[in-house]
């Protein structure tokens, strides 16, 4: 089972597994709240290497829409002229040990990872830096770009690192507010009251229609298709793309693999139908173009922006945090 089946199922298996670990969740969630205290009584001390930094998190593992909005973030910041570095883990790649400022052009997903890879080619415009060390990130933006805005995709639990805007996604009413193994919860949940906003409590996610696009960019649209994904959790992508396109199937054949998978298995396309065109995210395809045999392949590329509402009392948030 996927952890996000385990996590929401409701069949017998899933909540017997629940109920085994929920003992392990509780040590975590106590060993999470010891490190916290450190920071809350001065113990350690968060550094501050750069200003400003916007952190896009949440407190959940897998897919919850941070690279999307991470984007809008340094959208809006492009719009009012800003200089802007967006910071990225690069999981699982080599460049994710320590931090590194990505070269220009398009990057491979293989070796820098496939957020950063995907936000290159959305935002060609943007710097990046990559790595899991964060404080060094910060440094590393200080000495290159010491004007610019770095907004973090991901990091609202590094604590060693201070942010000037922290912004977390979490969902109204999750089904499993545990912690892990027996839910998604990095840290537990009652914590979301340390970050500076609260998405959807604070402000709205407003998403625009899915684009569908071929990868030379040109816009269409795909009739019968199936799926290959690689997300935390697919379900919103999944029912987003059924609602907008639905494809007259009972069904959608679909390869549903866990989130950041390579996406190099030699078997990938076998059990999906050779006459229809596969839909994938933004994330899967910068992976999928490494393969030597995706030319055997129609590839239709979803895309989707989101947006927070009000947009202008956000922007003036943004404006904020330049000022401290």
């Amino acid at each position: 089972m996927l952890p996000h089946e385990v996590w929401e199922g409701s069949g017998v298996k899933a909540r017997t597994l629940r109920v085994i670990v929920t003992p392990l969740s509780w040590l975590y969630a106590f060993g999470w709240q010891a490190y916290l205290a450190t920071y809350a009584i001065g113990v350690k001390k968060a550094k501050k290497p750069h200003s400003p930094i916007i952190c896009v998190g949440n407190l959940v593992v897998g897919g919850s829409g941070k690279s999307p909005l991470t984007m809008h973030v340094a959208r809006l910041l492009l719009e009012m002229g800003k200089q802007v570095v967006v910071g990225c883990s690069g999981y699982g790649a080599p460049h994710a040990k320590e931090a590194t400022i990505a070269p220009s052009g398009p990057l491979s997903a293989s070796e820098w990872g496939d957020e950063p890879a995907m936000i290159r080619w959305l935002l060609p415009e943007v710097s990046l830096v990559v790595g899991r060390n964060r404080v060094l990130a910060a440094e590393l933006v200080h000495e290159s770009f010491p004007r610019a805005a770095l907004v973090m995709d991901d990091g609202f639990q590094h604590l060693p690192l201070a942010k000037q805007l922290t912004i977390v996604l979490d969902e109204k009413d999750p089904p499993n507010t545990r912690c892990l193994p027996a839910g998604p919860y990095r840290e537990p949940r009652r914590n979301r009251q340390r970050a500076d906003l609260i998405v959807p409590k604070d402000f709205e996610v407003v998403r625009q229609p899915m684009r569908i696009v071929k990868p030379n960019g040109e816009e269409t649209l795909p009739g019968r298709y199936a799926v290959v994904c690689a997300l935390g959790d697919p379900t919103r992508f999944l029912n987003e793309l059924d609602r907008q396109f639905p494809n007259g199937l009972n069904e959608t054949p679909r390869r549903l693999l866990p989130d950041h998978d390579p996406l190099v298995a030699a078997d990938l396309w076998d059990t999906l139908p050779l006459d229809y065109p596969i839909v994938v995210t933004a994330k899967d395809w910068v992976k999928l173009r490494e393969r030597p045999d995706i030319d055997q392949r129609n590839i239709l590329i979803a895309l989707q922006e989101v947006e927070l509402e009000p947009r202008r009392e956000f922007r003036v948030l943004i404006e904020r945090s330049f000022d401290e």
